[in-house]
């Protein structure tokens, strides 16, 4: 699949199954169906089927993981981190990537039209949990024939669905990897968030979740996305790069015009968000984040993780705020407290909590090792 054009995996496409077509039962109680789920995969799967890896992606991903789309301009968001020779080696393992229930890449969403009524389902959208989008990726590897995953791995959201798997098919999953993520939502996570939806549903455009024949809450999306990339930053990374430089003059304008490079970044993030994600999904979506509580439904954290058979490797970064350290250090407690298998490592990073999509240089040798030690263990 590797071209001369691009390193790594070349060019790559996105597939598409409908599953569900009874319905699925959600965590609301709601049964909903069918459902569009769109994946990608990478490598080959071998004839006993046990090199197969999930990776889950965060809040805004995708299922394009790695490799780059026809015409695209960026490859996938874990690129760095999947292809021949990298951390998810390709030559070894057979990588897939399914975009979550309630988004806007491909996967059955707000924006997807309802088949009863042939118009987007925009607030009639049933209201998923983070245990909804991985009963659903559970389907898909159902679809393809693959019983038991070597690894699961994610990153922020992603690795709430890691941690998830773990817990709700314990018998599915031999390790997991999971990086600057959370067993559970804290208030002030929860607090971004709500100021985030705020942001959206007070923008008159947004029509109560009625725009998909307009332009939709441009100015409202794109202050939520402000709002969160603060969030995936820290004080010393932006001090680093942005400083209280000027944009485009020496002094201030004293005024409401632009001023602060970090102002303009702002701008220029929020902006670009409302080209390519729909504000229902970031509504249902961040719902989604903040009803997260893996305890839920058990005694406590510890009897959560108490039948799960996996491996873990927990990986936090030092300047992540939104995701602190101290919440991987209790997720890694609670797994040895219940008898399980847990590696922490908390890496000194500048770059808050984007740090795991951008620190892949230093996550390599981890995820290398621990794979290999995944593998060597796996039943046959």
């Amino acid at each position: 699949m590797a071209t001369t054009e691009h390193e790594g995996l070349g060019l790559v496409q996105t597939k598409s199954v409908v599953l569900c077509e009874q319905g699925l039962t959600l965590d609301s109680g709601i049964t909903f169906g069918p459902i569009t789920v769109a994946y990608e995969t990478y490598g080959t799967l071998t004839p006993d089927k046990d090199n197969a890896i999930m990776v889950c992606h965060a809040l805004s991903g995708g299922a394009n993981a790695a490799g780059w789309h026809e015409g695209s301009k960026h490859p996938g968001w874990w690129d760095d981190m999947i292809g021949p020779g990298k951390s998810f080696d390709t030559d070894k393992y057979f990588v897939i990537c399914s975009n979550v229930l309630g988004s806007c890449y491909g996967t059955t969403g707000p924006s997807s039209l309802d088949p009863t009524t042939g118009k987007p389902y925009g607030p009639t959208f049933p209201v998923v949990t983070i245990a909804d989008m991985v009963r659903l990726q559970a389907l898909l590897l159902d679809y393809l024939s693959i019983e038991k995953l070597l690894c699961i791995a994610g990153g922020s959201m992603g690795g709430m669905q890691a941690l998830q798997w773990a817990v709700s098919y314990p018998d599915r999953v031999r390790s997991a990897i999971v990086l600057a993520s959370t067993h559970r939502h804290s208030p002030q996570q929860i607090a971004f968030n709500e100021v985030a939806r705020q942001a959206i549903m007070a923008d008159p455009a947004w029509n109560t979740g009625n725009y998909y024949d307009t332009e939709g809450p441009r100015m409202g999306l794109a202050v939520a996305r402000m709002v969160g990339h603060i969030t995936y930053l820290s004080d010393l990374g932006m001090e680093r790069k942005f400083g209280r430089k000027l944009r485009n003059r020496e002094k201030y304008g004293y005024d409401f015009s632009l001023d602060f490079e970090v102002a303009s970044y702002l701008r220029y993030k929020g902006k670009s968000f409302v080209e390519r994600f729909d504000a229902n999904s970031l509504l249902f979506i961040t719902k989604a984040l903040d009803y997260f509580d893996l305890a839920n439904g058990h005694p406590s954290l510890t009897e959560a993780f108490r039948n799960c058979q996996a491996l873990f490797l927990l990986i936090a970064f030092s300047s992540d705020w939104l995701y602190p350290p101290h919440q991987m250090k209790d997720v890694a407690q609670a797994i040895r407290r219940s008898g399980g298998d847990a590696t922490y490592c908390e890496m000194s990073s500048i770059y808050g909590h984007d740090s795991f999509l951008l620190e892949h240089e230093a996550q390599d040798p981890l995820v290398k090792s621990f794979l290999q030690r995944a593998y060597k263990i796996r039943e046959v």
